[in-house]
């Protein structure tokens, strides 16, 4: 645990030291989001603000993880270990990829539209499969750790849950993005959640990635905080999803995510909600706006109290998902 707390130290201290010339140069390239008509009003201050900024949280994870838990240096030559790291440290860079294409096209000024929503959901559904299969045939992943009840082998009915795990994590996590150091905070508490699941399990190496993860977006919470310097774009939130899903499979503690990721839960569901409803009603609307954050705003909160108390249910959803997973 030592190992892994230290490497994520490290990861904030890289994301601090990266995140002040990488928001200048944003900035110096007018790398300005545009804010959705979808919104509420009172964000319209925040159009051009510089976004991609996930850019410099995953070149902090891809380094600190290269140097600490892939590489091991034995009679000064590099030597890979922990292959395993490689699958969330991929899925990583490929969503990432995906994100920033995306960015790309919501920039103010910008002359085209980001990816399709079915374009995107493609794209991460490809993903899906990969991690799904990768999981099931080469990290021979197949089981599902049920507190109070133990550890069960599903078989290949794995390959579809792993799946739908990987689509629903990712979505519900990029959706959450939309206020100053909302997302950067609540991912931060479930990556920590399972770095310490992780670590209980004896995956030192996992756990470590995970507090890397964790690391990193402190340091971008520094710039992220409200009023934001900048945002993480989808270039950040995509793969955050991703990563998390991935690093809830590898621990087969992927039931508890609802519970570690119940912010997420809470933001995706009030958009099925709402659409459902509207459909049904005729146009009718039982949230002012969503997803859930901006129908809070409406409410009259604040954007630093809505932040704030989500904050609480992340650290609370933190808390009661590392001791279910105890219970295993």
């Amino acid at each position: 645990m030592i190992h892994a707390l230290l490497v994520g130290g490290a990861a904030f201290l890289l994301s601090l030291l990266l995140g002040r010339p990488t928001v200048a140069w944003l900035r110096a390239k007018k790398v300005g989001k545009s804010i959705s008509e979808d919104a509420p009003s009172t964000h319209s201050v925040k159009a051009g603000t510089p976004t991609m900024g996930g850019m410099f949280i995953w070149a902090t994870v891809a380094l600190v993880t290269l140097l600490t838990n892939l590489l091991v240096f034995r009679d000064g030559v590099p030597r890979l270990e922990h292959e395993s790291m490689l699958l969330p440290l991929a899925v990583v860079i490929v969503t990432a990829l995906i994100g920033l294409w995306d960015d790309f096209g919501t920039l103010v000024g910008g002359h085209r539209s980001g990816l399709t929503w079915r374009l995107k959901f493609a794209l991460i559904a490809v993903l899906g499969c990969v991690v799904a299969g990768t999981m099931y045939w080469v990290l021979d992943a197949q089981s599902v750790n049920i507190p109070w009840a133990g550890q069960f082998k599903l078989g290949p009915v794995y390959l579809l849950i792993a799946f739908a795990i990987v689509f629903s994590t990712t979505s519900a996590v990029s959706i959450t993005d939309g206020l100053d150091g909302l997302l950067g905070g609540t991912a931060a508490f479930a990556f920590g959640a399972y770095a310490v699941i992780a670590f209980l399990q004896g995956q030192a190496f996992l756990a470590a990635f995970s507090f890397t993860v964790t690391g990193a977006l402190l340091g971008f919470l520094w710039y992220n905080a409200h009023p934001a310097a900048v945002f993480m774009g989808d270039t950040g939130a995509l793969p955050l999803g991703a990563a998390l899903a991935t690093v809830a499979l590898m621990t087969g503690h992927w039931l508890l995510l609802p519970v570690i990721g119940v912010v997420f839960v809470a933001e995706a569901l009030s958009d099925v909600i709402q659409i459902a409803y509207f459909k049904t009603t005729g146009g009718r609307r039982l949230f002012r706006k969503t997803p859930l954050h901006h129908h809070l705003e409406l409410l009259g909160w604040s954007e630093p109290q809505v932040v704030m108390r989500l904050y609480l249910f992340g650290m609370a959803g933190a808390m009661v998902g590392i001791a279910l997973a105890l219970s295993v």
